[in-house]
């Protein structure tokens, strides 16, 4: 018996899961981070560009080269390693190095980005990191050094993976233009999950830099559909009370809903991923298992009172944008009933003013009816009575007397013609 045949994904798909392991980072170590999205259709850039770029910095380092097609690598480059991976919108380079750079985070970490190779990205910058991992055992020093790397009003600090490391970050850009992030390890703590720690870090910096893209369409959007909603409401108030033109009032509304359809189709895939973003943020924080450091506030209360604001605002937005759509829908829909009324009333004067007319020419033609029977009967009578003449006088008749004799008869005959030929017109 053959065996059972695979699906011809089958092998792909299972690999995909395993494609993009975390690294393995052995404290003292730094990272920097970078992370390019083109500033117009990054959904439909070309990715062979993205490539490219990506080749020629492993060709400055003398490394080899990815498959073709490939979405994501890593590999050493020179005494790093780099971690290159292409998403939906945006591709991320995180070169892996081992030691602290002393000044902490100055502009040689990010250095290993060559300056030239920087100039030629097929994208801008959407956002860049320095992450400075230290061994620390217990807690004393960490307060000191926070408090002179970051800001304080926006410093969130907290106890990762079961106090496995103590995690700093202020989300500000320093002056050289990157985040920063401190990783205080413990020397118990193994080479995955210092790496699943920075893997992590990078995630929600570029998925909370992402989804801020959705907050800025928003604001984009705000005084237009404010615009759009005085409009609408005053075509609803046209269609509550005297509507001078329907066809001026459709055409309004007609402008009105071809913009919100434009609004929603240009908008749709940017709120669609500022929901998906913000979903990651929150799951990568979630699997850190965060503890409190010292009274400080940790990543998750930061976003709970810097990002969900705007998160919730981006949400607003696509819920009136919609409400504003489906307003105009309704409008539409009164405006439809209120002509299809209007105009059967108008069909009902019109059938009332045909029947007034119908029963006019009824009339009338009742009266051109007795008015042919007279004319026919009067012709009919002189002809009977000529060619009855002869017979009258053989029988003592006048022509008087035989008139008067014939006339009723021949009426009744003419009046009985003329019905018959009208019951079969109808």
């Amino acid at each position: 018996m053959p065996p059972i045949s695979d699906h011809p994904l089958r092998y792909a798909l299972a690999n995909e899961l395993h494609a993009r392991p975390f690294p393995k980072l052995e404290a003292p170590c730094r990272a920097a981070y970078l992370a390019i999205k083109p500033a117009q259709n990054a959904v439909g850039r070309d990715r062979a560009a993205d490539l490219a770029h990506l080749k020629l910095l492993l060709d400055h380092y003398a490394a080899p080269h990815p498959e073709e097609g490939a979405t994501h690598y890593f590999g050493p480059i020179g005494k790093h390693q780099l971690k290159w991976e292409s998403h939906t919108e945006f591709v991320t380079y995180t070169i892996f190095g081992p030691g602290n750079s002393e000044p902490p985070f100055d502009a040689d970490t990010f250095a290993m980005f060559p300056e030239d190779w920087l100039v030629q990205s097929p994208g801008t910058r959407v956002t860049s990191a320095l992450i400075r991992v230290e061994v620390q055992d217990g807690d004393e020093g960490i307060e000191n050094k926070i408090r002179d790397w970051f800001v304080p009003e926006s410093l969130a600090v907290s106890r990762m993976l079961d106090d496995s490391a103590v995690t700093a970050g202020d989300f500000r850009i320093d002056p050289a233009g990157h985040m920063r992030f401190a990783v205080f390890a413990r020397t118990e703590t193994g080479e995955r999950r210092v790496g699943r720690v920075v893997q992590r870090l990078c995630e929600i910096e570029t998925y909370k830099a992402m989804s801020m893209l959705g907050l800025s369409r928003s604001r984009q959007l705000g005084p237009r559909m404010g615009e759009i909603d005085t409009k609408l409401a005053a075509i609803t108030d046209e269609l509550c009370g005297v509507m001078t033109s329907p066809e001026q009032t459709l055409s309004q509304l007609l402008q009105v809903s071809s913009e919100l359809e434009q609004m929603i189709s240009q908008s749709e895939f940017r709120f669609a991923a500022t929901e998906a973003y913000e979903t990651i943020v929150n799951q990568r924080i979630e699997v850190l298992r965060e503890d409190r450091f010292a009274g400080r506030q940790t990543f998750a209360e930061f976003m709970m009172r810097r990002y969900d604001p705007a998160m919730r605002t981006v949400k607003s937005t696509q819920a009136r944008l919609k409400a504003l759509s489906d307003r105009a829908l309704r409008s539409g829909d009164l405006l439809r009933t209120r002509v299809d009324v209007e105009r059967s009333a108008q069909n009902q004067n019109l059938l009332e003013s045909m029947n007034k007319r119908a029963d006019i020419q009824l009339r009338l033609q009742k009266t051109v009816e007795g008015l042919s029977v007279v004319a026919i009967s009067y012709y009919a009578v002189n002809l009977v009575a000529n060619m009855g003449t002869p017979l009258a006088k053989e029988a003592g008749l006048g022509t008087t007397t035989f008139k008067a004799l014939i006339t009723p008869v021949v009426i009744l005959c003419v009046w009985w013609a003329v019905r018959s030929i009208r019951k079969r017109m109808e």
